[in-house]
Formats: C-alpha cells, structure tokens, sequence
C-alpha cells in the first residue's frame, strides 16, 4: 500500500506526494517537523503540515525571492533573512559578488540541523559554513525591531502567517524593516497565494505602502504551494521594478531567473489588480 504526505491547502483543497521513506518525524519547539523522500520530488520538508520546500523544484522559490530584489538593487552589500532556515535564500544570496555579508535569523534551529542533514543542495551555504554567511538562531521580529538604516536587502523568507510566522505579518514588523533598512534599501516578503489568500495579500500589501514609497507584488509558480502561484511583496524606497533596467551582469548559472523574468514577475492579473486597487 503507497505512503503518502498531504497539506491540506484549504479545508476544500489538499496536495499529496507518494513517499518511500519518512526520514525524520518529531517536534521542535515551535512546530511539527516532516522531512520525507517523495517519489517525485526528492527529500521533501514540511513544517505543522505545510510543505516548505523539495529538492527537485527549490529553484523555483528561491531564485525568485533572493535574486529578483538582489538585481533590482545596483549594489547590495549586506543580506538579511529573516527564517530561511532551509538554507536556499542564502545559497543564492552568496552567490552574488557585490554581497559581502550575509546575515539569517532563524527562530528554529532544529529545522537548520535537519536542512543540512536532508537538504544538502538547499543549505549549501550553511553546510559549508560560507564566509558571507552568519546564521543565528533567534527571533526574526525581535531583531527587526533592534536594526537600523544597516541593511541594503532584507529577504523576509516566512513560514505561513500561523504559529511563529504570525507576527512577521503585522503592520509594527514593516515599519520595523523600513527602519533596518539603508536610505536606499528594499526588502521582499513571501505572501502566500494570491489566488487563495487574496485577504491576506491585500492587508499586508496596503500595510507596506503606508511605511514605503514603492510597493509592488510580484509573482512565481511553485509546484508544491497552495494552486502553484505564489506571491511576493516589496517594499522599496527608492528603486522601482517596473522602470528597472539590467545593472550588472547576470553572471550566474539559474535554472529559473533570467532578466526577462526579473521584468515579467510584476506583471500581474487583473484579477489581483482588482482586489490590490491598482
């Protein structure tokens, strides 16, 4: 008889991966932890359920959400993440030769120690103990609320608004970043389904633009997520992708960001112009 692991995405909607092997099952402090190996994504990780992110189709997630805000900034220096703590955002951020430093917060270790022991191609960086990189394992929010005019780029990098992702959701958390942040920084923020969680996306999208001048959504597929597309918030305050023009080369090897991509992501449905009043 077939094994299977299902998030269920809404009460009406669930996904379901075949497994042939459950690797590690148990409890951290905050959240139930799941590492499988399905038949078709590889090791996969869940998090109270929820699927966070597989071997075979992390690049789509992660390019996106690290590289889209990396190129739109000319010069970003220093890196934070806030969760990440699979490892992907910052294999990619490292990645980027203007970086020097790169700085995740992460609130559970548990989910780190099992990243680099199921995920080695996700948490490159943190297996290989990078130079750029310093992981520290602590509050996301409370460390927001400490940092000021320090960061180029922060990548918020969150679990779903539930349980210990909850407060990275909040108006007080984004006027927090817009302070971290330098006089020309950015930062981008995973904010689930735009098809699905159109509430959410549009509170936290309306809470960015009262703290920066630029806010933009912009959008990805993401086979694993709730009904594959997925959205992301910006908040910018000086540089705005819809006038961005390529600043240094592309130098990389990606399977899924190019710099028609970087354009295209912000191109959004009318549907969610609609509900965003754009």
């Amino acid at each position: 008889m077939s094994e299977w692991i299902t998030e269920e995405q809404t009460p009406h909607l669930r996904l379901s991966a075949e497994i042939d092997k459950v690797l590690y099952s148990g409890n951290s402090e905050f959240q139930k932890i799941e590492v499988v190996h399905s038949k078709e994504y590889g090791n996969m990780l869940a998090l109270d359920g929820v699927f966070q992110t597989s071997e075979r189709e992390e690049y789509f997630y992660h390019e996106i959400i690290a590289h889209v805000p990396l190129f739109l900034h000319p010069n970003p220096k220093r890196v934070l993440i806030i969760g990440g703590g699979d490892g992907g955002v910052a294999k990619e951020c490292v990645r980027h030769s203007c970086v020097e430093e790169v700085t995740m917060v992460e609130i559970d270790g548990k989910v780190v120690e099992l990243a680099k022991q199921y995920l080695p191609t996700i948490s490159r960086a943190m297996k290989e103990q990078h130079p750029k990189l310093t992981v520290t394992i602590g509050d996301g929010i409370a460390f927001m609320a400490k940092a000021e005019n320090y960061y180029d780029v922060i990548i918020v990098d969150c679990s779903d608004p539930i349980g210990p992702g909850k407060g990275l959701f909040t108006e007080e958390f984004y006027a927090n970043t817009m302070k971290a942040l330098k006089e020309d920084g950015l930062f981008v923020q995973q904010t689930e389904s735009p098809f699905l969680h159109q509430s959410l996306v549009a509170d936290v999208f309306s809470y960015v633009g009262r703290h920066f001048p630029i806010t933009r959504l912009f959008m990805s597929y993401i086979p694993i997520y709730p009904s594959g597309m997925h959205c992301f918030t910006m908040g910018s305050k000086t540089y705005d992708p819809l006038v961005w023009k390529p600043n240094r080369p592309l130098d990389m090897d990606m399977q899924y960001y190019n710099y028609d991509i970087q354009k295209a992501v912000f191109a959004l449905p009318n549907f969610v112009k609609k509900y965003l009043k754009i």
